[in-house]
């Protein structure tokens, strides 16, 4: 579905321009919306994004309020760009507040502002600097957007002890999967690898415990036609997502640097079915550990949603 073409970014006037921080007294009552569902082709699956179409005169407490009142995973904001080569500036906000950089809100949002603006690619002002996505087209409409993620950091994990306490599982033994590492790319991720797919659908975590750690925990195993995963994140107000697309290109990384793939071998990450809402990410890291060159990830959007929404 694409979104209309008569609809244009920030066609209005606003009581108040800059970054979105003003006050919204004497703003519009009503906003554009949209919903979309973001790495998938099919409506009603993948994972749910709120997208406010302007966000111009809404201070970091409303954006707030919205986000918990659409309560999904995020919601984002979009802004006019501070910088000169960005189409827009996102703001990414989850029930718990706001984060610099989160996967599904920039495909879905790559996704909008391409139809909006026509475009075959797009960059996007986050938190973490300026992320380009590439969008593919069969004639007008946009069929697989690809971004381009911040190169993460990474490190052991300390607290590993803790997470397998929480999963209700034995303490990993030597040699026994890769080691448990943290990544960074915005969001701070925890891999933990599992030996069958089995093993990952039936993890039924303590989310009382795992509420304790301030990660993304992504569980992870090898399947036939590629990998699954589950993401937890209840201390960031998130008990299961859908789709995690800051944890795919991290996860690529860490199978290339540990040899389960090669650099450059593009992988598809499934995600989702035990919640319901199956998504299917891809991720693909080129050049070598030593000189990282890009992390890719990509997929599908569909638009399920439009209307206005009444903020105050």
């Amino acid at each position: 579905m694409r979104v209309p073409e008569t609809i244009q970014l920030w066609a209005r006037e606003p009581a108040e321009t800059g970054d979105g921080d003003g006050d919204t007294s004497d703003f519009r009552d009503y906003r554009d919306f949209r919903i979309a569902d973001v790495f998938t082709g099919n409506p009603l699956e993948g994972n749910q994004l709120g997208i406010f179409l302007d966000g111009r005169g809404l201070d970091s407490d409303m954006m707030l309020k919205a986000t918990r009142e659409m309560n999904y995973s995020e919601t984002v904001f979009f802004l006019p760009p501070q910088h000169p080569e960005a189409d827009a500036r996102v703001r990414i906000f989850t029930p718990g507040g706001e984060i610099p950089f989160a996967g599904h809100p920039t495909l879905g949002s790559a996704w909008v502002i391409g139809e909006i603006l026509g475009k075959n690619s797009v960059i996007l002002q986050m938190g973490v600097g300026n992320v380009p996505v590439e969008l593919e087209r069969d004639g007008d409409t946009i069929t697989f957007g690809r971004m381009s993620q911040p190169i993460p950091t990474w490190g052991p994990y300390d607290r590993a002890a803790e997470v397998f306490e929480a999963l209700g599982v034995p303490a990993r033994q030597g040699g026994d999967g890769l080691p448990v590492e943290w990544y960074r790319n915005g969001p701070l991720t925890v891999y933990v690898e599992f030996p069958s797919e089995e093993a990952v659908a039936t993890l039924a975590p303590d989310m009382g415990k795992l509420g304790r750690l301030p990660i993304n925990l992504s569980c992870f195993a090898k399947t036939e036609d590629g990998w699954i995963t589950r993401v937890f994140a209840p201390a960031l107000d998130l008990v299961e997502d859908p789709a995690t697309g800051s944890a795919a290109g991290p996860l690529a990384l860490h199978l290339a640097r540990h040899g389960r793939i090669k650099f450059g071998e593009q992988i598809q990450i499934r995600q989702g079915a035990q919640i319901r809402r199956p998504s299917v990410l891809y991720a693909r890291v080129d050049g070598t550990e030593n000189a990282i060159e890009r992390v890719l990830v990509g997929g599908r959007a569909v638009i399920v949603a439009r209307g206005e929404y009444r903020l105050a």
